[in-house]
């Protein structure tokens, strides 16, 4: 695709377009630091946790490995020819490599990645990746097996997208193809990025095809990865809210019955203790958080694990809620709605939605 500049006099000039060969831009030195340091180019739903990730193969190096907040592994193949080589060959044998991590080792795959790069927050990779994996689960998450794969070349040639168009169609895989062409401006080097495989425009449909057809093999299986991925909303008098991952509508549920008179005490006493913790004083912002490490020590590295931006004030006391929930939060949401029947507060759930 030829870029065009749309001169003061309404004309259409072209910009000529160049290689990174031509350019003197390298593979890693040069297109994996960039895109490393901004992945949103390829993606807002991208955490880097690896660069030349080859933990599994000293002899293969994935350049970037990343998961998004799915909990899936995502795996970038990055070549700055103009056919792509072999990279999907690669990056399939990559994917195979990542596709039983657990949180665990995902976890320290960051700590070594953000303490490579000097990052502030290395020494709470742990924390870092609970909180990005907030909606499936945090420290709970369990990594889906399934691995995307995003390629990004200067060029694809007719083997690789043949290939690719093959396997996300006929084993229903989740493989992108990104092309970036650079261009010379005067003297700033322009790189235009365009998404060729799926077309943007079918990428949401294709997205929600897939996900019906897990939903349905799941059903008539038995099988899956035994995760609950359903939203909630929340209806009380005062409406409805929007769907919510279940850790959240919990807080929101929690909050309604607190306005409605439910005590702190009594909703503590439909869980389990430690998953919902009082201090003394009323107290938010720093003062709660110091207050709250004072009376919970083992607090103090997982300050994040808590809803400490939300807790509820009661008399004399703040009560706050734990960010950590796996299965049985259901039946925890089934016991606090009951605290108060007459309410009109109820949880809602989203049968036609996939995503904690």
């Amino acid at each position: 695709m030829t870029l065009f500049e749309l001169t003061p006099e309404r004309a259409f000039t072209d910009v000529p377009a160049t290689t990174f060969a031509a350019e003197g831009v390298w593979e890693r030195a040069d297109l994996q630091a960039a895109i490393r340091d901004r992945i949103d180019v390829l993606g807002d739903d991208l955490l880097v946790v690896a660069e030349e990730f080859g933990d599994y193969d000293v002899k293969r190096r994935i350049d970037l490995l990343c998961v998004d907040r799915a909990g899936q592994m995502v795996v970038v193949e990055l070549k700055r020819t103009e056919d792509g080589g072999h990279m999907e060959l690669q990056a399939l044998r990559y994917a195979a490599m990542v596709s039983a991590m657990t949180f665990d080792q995902l976890a320290a795959t960051l700590g070594r990645h953000l303490r490579a790069v000097g990052s502030p927050d290395a020494d709470r990779a742990r924390e870092v990746l609970a909180e990005w994996l907030e909606d499936v689960g945090g420290e709970d998450a369990v990594l889906e097996r399934r691995v995307r794969i995003v390629l990004v070349s200067a060029g694809f040639d007719t083997q690789i997208t043949t290939t690719v168009l093959w396997l996300n169609d006929v084993y229903d895989l989740d493989v992108t193809c990104i092309r970036m062409t650079p261009y010379r401006v005067g003297e700033r080097l322009v790189v235009d990025l365009q998404q060729l495989i799926p077309l943007p425009e079918a990428a949401e449909y294709t997205v929600g095809l897939r996900r019906r057809e897990e939903a349905t093999r799941a059903a008539t299986s038995g099988s899956g990865d035994g995760r609950d991925l359903t939203r909630y909303a929340v209806a009380g008098p005062s409406g409805t809210s929007a769907f919510l991952p279940k850790r959240r509508a919990l807080l929101l549920l929690m909050h309604q019955l607190h306005a409605a008179g439910v005590a702190p005490e009594a909703m503590a006493g439909a869980m389990r203790r430690s998953k919902f913790l009082p201090v003394e004083g009323r107290l938010t912002g720093d003062e709660l958080a110091a207050a709250f490490v004072s009376r919970y020590p083992k607090a103090e590295e997982n300050l994040g694990r808590w809803f400490l931006d939300q807790p509820f004030l009661d008399g004399e006391r703040t009560w706050v809620l734990s960010k950590m929930w796996g299965i049985g939060t259901v039946g925890v949401m089934d016991a606090l709605t009951g605290l108060a029947p007459d309410s009109g507060i109820e949880v809602l759930p989203d049968d036609g939605a996939s995503g904690d």
